[in-house]
């Protein structure tokens, strides 16, 4: 492990191409949600999305497979990879459900959980554009994790709120099925940011 193996730095491109298409995934995703119904269109532009994070994470492992020298351990590499990676799987999933379900328009809270990921997302975009300075923009990092760390816990409440008022409002018990397994896709996209902001934080100690 060299921090400053400048030959490699394609790493750090490679991580801000994936936080990216996190970021555009996690905003097409509010955009789609805030619609009466999700169309074909909808979805295809979803799966299109993740399949691009797919290619950048199989990128990502190829090069790891070729390189002798890597700017970060190998394990943080490719740990970072896969549950960024995770955070688009998830993101798209809750789109393919919305539209196999054909469900309406989601209610306000059930929007403002899409809102959150949005947020979360944008702070790893922050976080991981400072991974090639690490050491020198430690406080940065920390400051973007302990943000995601605070949005996943309100995300956390609004899901016990949504799911508490979906049984107590909705009377077909069909709707219930479809929006609580929306909802809890919604928290688990939450639970994969979470996840990434504490293997970066992790790499903070690390490497400090």
């Amino acid at each position: 492990m060299f921090l400053g193996a400048k030959k490699e730095d394609k790493f750090y491109s490679l991580f801000q191409q994936s936080t990216e298409l996190t970021c555009q995934a996690a905003q097409k995703l509010e955009k789609i949600m805030q619609q009466d119904r999700v169309s074909e269109s909808d979805a295809e532009e979803m799966n299109i999305l993740e399949n691009q994070a797919d290619a950048v994470n199989t990128q990502i492992v190829d090069r790891l497979n070729t390189t002798f020298i890597t700017p970060l351990d190998r394990e943080d590499i490719y740990s970072l990879a896969q549950v960024l990676d995770d955070v688009v799987d998830y993101t798209e999933g809750t789109i393919e459900r919305m539209q196999l379900y054909r469900t309406g328009k989601p209610s306000a809270g059930t929007l403002e959980m899409a809102r959150s990921i949005v947020m979360a997302t944008e702070q790893l975009r922050v976080g991981f554009s400072c991974l090639n300075n690490i050491k020198v923009k430690k406080s940065e990092i920390l400051a973007a994790t302990e943000k995601v760390y605070q949005i996943e816990n309100g995300g956390d409440k609004l899901y016990q709120k949504e799911v508490a008022r979906l049984f107590e409002e909705e009377k077909d018990p069909i709707e219930i099925i479809k929006w609580k397994e929306i909802l809890e896709l919604l928290e688990t996209v939450l639970d994969h940011c979470e996840i990434v902001a504490d293997q970066l934080k992790g790499m903070v100690l690390k490497y400090d």
